[in-house]
């Protein structure tokens, strides 16, 4: 078998733990277009890689991250004591907690990527034109894929699962509060790597570089074919504002579910306490539920939720739905646009489908909205009013997610609308190239 890892580049690998040192403004610029180059002249070696030993690099991987779970796991007590001793909200530091499933869903995810078609090489389109020339459409990496992130280590290992199945190369800037989570993980999967004669190059971090370093990287224009952050509005915002390579931005999740007035109250109670608490902390969380004014459904629901531990912000007409003695919070338009990534949620009553998409409209990022409804007509008037990247009719909006969706993982969730919108997975990691083949065939 080839060694194709001998045909990178042989230098040094910067330290995986640890600060690195005092860099000048330009030395910090040269090492972070080192590690692009690196990733560079590694994209072009997985991206020949076939289905079969790219398969066999994720199950490895998804054996190590197992095998390994215990240097992994003390890495991110590590980070998670470190969290708690400066005051992160319980919330947040869910995000940032692996435990023994965890991992083992991480694993899991890697198996089912493994298992998913490879899209490199697939055909968009093909035909035969009149002139007799060959036409075909064909799916090929990106190269050299960077995400910025936030508090999250399995997202470490599901875009560069994600990345190596599609041949990409990844540079990842994980975020302070993972960092020694993160150094563990990367580190299994380019020993991994290296092991099965892949470059390990393929997965590089700059998080030694801190802040700085991703500010390097946000303006290597021409050295990152495209920039994906994952994280809270702050961190999406900065990056889309500041980059100078191409971005796909990914959203915040001001999520709406519209209670309809046709809605089953024992379904929409449990499609609402899904959406809002099962994990509170998470994108595809529901953060605002628009009422029907007829709703014979509103009462119980609201008061399931309130009994679920759910602070309410709530509008007039919403407040006189509340069970007796129920505290609640007058709802603000702070409320309508916030994200509250926690056991907060905010009502407000609409006396039609209209109003509500007019609400969503104004409000939403563009994530995922849903509607509870026994009405065709309603569910039908809801799913072409709405324009944002998911929509959901009488499920829980918990299942906007990659690996619910048949994805295997994904990279993020998309609010644009460029090439990739909605959960982005192996497809969403290629772009295309044109072939064209002739026997001899000039334009006239």
């Amino acid at each position: 078998m080839t060694d194709l890892k001998a045909e990178t580049t042989t230098e040094t690998t910067p330290a995986r733990n640890g600060a690195a040192p005092a860099l000048s403004p330009e030395q910090l610029t040269e090492a972070v277009h080192a590690i692009t180059d690196r990733a560079r002249a590694a994209s072009r070696i997985l991206g020949r890689a076939n289905r079969a030993r790219k398969d066999r690099l994720l199950l490895a991987i998804a054996d190590a991250l197992v095998a390994r779970r215990d240097v992994v796991l003390a890495a991110n007590r590590t980070d998670v004591d470190r969290g708690r001793a400066a005051g992160t909200s319980d919330y947040l530091l869910d995000r940032l907690s692996l435990d023994s499933e965890r991992v083992d869903r991480l694993a899991e995810a890697l198996a089912q990527l493994a298992a998913l078609p490879d899209p490199v090489g697939t055909a968009v389109r093909a035909e035969t034109l009149p002139n007799g020339l060959r036409m075909r459409q064909v799916r090929v990496p990106l190269g050299v894929v960077a995400a910025i992130y936030e508090a999250r280590p399995n997202v470490t290992v599901d875009i560069a699962g994600l990345a190596l199945k599609s041949g990409n190369a990844v540079i990842l800037r994980g975020g302070s509060a993972a960092a020694a989570t993160n150094a563990a993980l990367v580190g299994i999967i380019r020993d991994t790597l290296d092991a099965h004669g892949l470059p390990d190059d393929a997965v590089l971090t700059i998080d030694e570089f801190g802040r700085e370093g991703a500010q390097v990287l946000m303006a290597a224009r021409g050295r990152i074919d495209v920039l994906i952050p994952r994280g809270g509005r702050d961190l999406i915002q900065s990056v889309v504002t500041t980059a100078r390579v191409p971005v796909i931005e990914t959203g915040e999740g001001n999520v709406h579910i519209l209670l309809d007035e046709s809605a089953d109250e024992e379904m929409a109670i449990d499609i609402l306490l899904n959406a809002k608490t099962q994990r509170p902390s998470v994108c595809n969380t529901v953060e605002t539920l628009l009422v029907h004014a007829d709703s014979q459904a509103a009462r119980g629901v609201l008061a399931a939720l309130v009994r679920a531990g759910v602070t309410l912000h709530v509008d007039d007409r919403s407040r006189a739905l509340l069970p007796e003695g129920a505290d609640a919070l007058p709802a603000t338009d702070d409320d309508w646009g916030r994200e509250y990534m926690q056991l907060d949620l905010a009502v407000r009553t609409v006396d039609s489908v209209e109003e509500a998409l007019r609400h969503i409209r104004r409000w939403s990022t563009g994530h995922s909205e849903a509607i509870i409804t026994n009405s065709l007509a309603s569910s039908e008037e809801f799913v072409a009013g709405v324009d944002s990247a998911a929509v959901l009719v009488n499920a829980s909006t918990r299942f906007v997610d990659g690996g619910e969706l048949g994805l295997g993982a994904e990279v993020g969730i998309s609010t644009q609308k460029m090439h990739a919108r909605g959960p982005m997975g192996l497809a969403e990691l290629t772009t295309t190239k044109w072939i064209v083949q002739g026997e001899g065939q000039i334009r006239r």
